[in-house]
């Protein structure tokens, strides 16, 4: 089910869009990652609300809900209008809830999935964001958020251990909170041959209370693609590390797509640091029936 709708407003449009659908089929195609008895829990789908001029000035007010079968979003995001020499501004209040199986996932398949260990990390943040101008080949964000971080059991119960007895939060609470100052930088190169593409990551903790987080985390992902032929090539480095307060989410999962194929999320393994090679050669397959 799918729908557009425009309001006006006074002077302004509102833009509307709803898309949801059903899957019925969906446990006989997709392996559950969880128990689900309710019938909207089979309910995937999206809703946007966008407001172009919410005070007269072109402030745009953004309000969208993504829902799969195993996750949600919610978003609200407020932008106001600045020169495009001068980063430009965004505020935004965000909810996230998935499955935690980087860490906590359970290997079923020989390895080569991950299944739901009965927890879902639920995220709340609220900050802003900064986006630099960008460049022909490099763009840059910088943000500033609060976010309190819980694990959740599928019924929605908190939860403050694992299976195994271990915390699943680095303060041992039903909740982590903290201030996280974020810088993210992005080149990428491309053209009809090949492409060049290099990301880097870097997060603070801020130490504003004495209970919150206090870390460093890095990550950086590099990667290189040529067309040989009919062929592509692909190779990419992975590699972070953290310093400081680390709850058990925040661990460097290994395994899944864009890290080692033929393991779920997290198979391989998991820890403080990481660094994955990966290299890998397609060709394209025509079948005829």
């Amino acid at each position: 089910m799918g729908a557009q709708k425009s309001v006006h407003a006074g002077k302004a449009k509102i833009d509307v869009n709803v898309d949801f659908t059903h899957k019925l089929c969906a446990p006989m195609i997709f392996p559950s990652l969880r128990n689900t008895s309710s019938p909207l829990s089979l309910v995937i789908g999206s809703l946007c609300i966008k407001h172009p001029n919410l005070f007269g000035g072109s402030e745009k007010f953004d309000v969208s809900w993504d829902k799969g079968l195993y996750d949600s979003n919610i978003l609200v995001a407020y932008r106001r209008p600045r020169p495009q020499w001068v980063a430009q501004q965004c505020f935004i209040l965000q909810h996230s809830l998935s499955p935690e199986i980087g860490v906590h996932g359970i290997p079923v398949d020989n390895f080569s999935r991950s299944g739901s260990g009965g927890m879902n990390l639920s995220r709340l943040s609220v900050g802003l964001d900064l986006n630099e101008p960008a460049s022909s080949k490099w763009s840059s964000t910088t943000s500033i958020k609060f976010e309190n971080v819980r694990l959740l059991s599928d019924d929605g119960r908190s939860i403050t251990r694992d299976l195994d007895g271990f915390p699943v939060t680095c303060s041992g609470n039903a909740h982590d909170s903290m201030v996280v100052l974020k810088q993210e930088s992005r080149y990428v190169k491309a053209n009809d041959r090949s492409f060049s593409q290099f990301t880097m990551q870097i997060e603070q903790g801020i130490p504003v209370l004495s209970k919150w987080l206090i870390f460093n985390r890095f990550k950086f992902v590099a990667s290189k693609g040529i067309k040989l032929g009919p062929a592509f090539f692909l190779t990419s480095l992975t590699g972070g590390s953290i310093v400081g307060d680390m709850a058990p989410y925040q661990a460097f999962a290994i395994g899944g797509l864009g890290s080692v194929r033929g393991y779920g999320e997290g198979a391989v393994g998991s820890g403080r640091s990481c660094l994955v090679a990966n290299t890998e050669l397609t060709f394209p397959l025509e079948i005829q029936l």
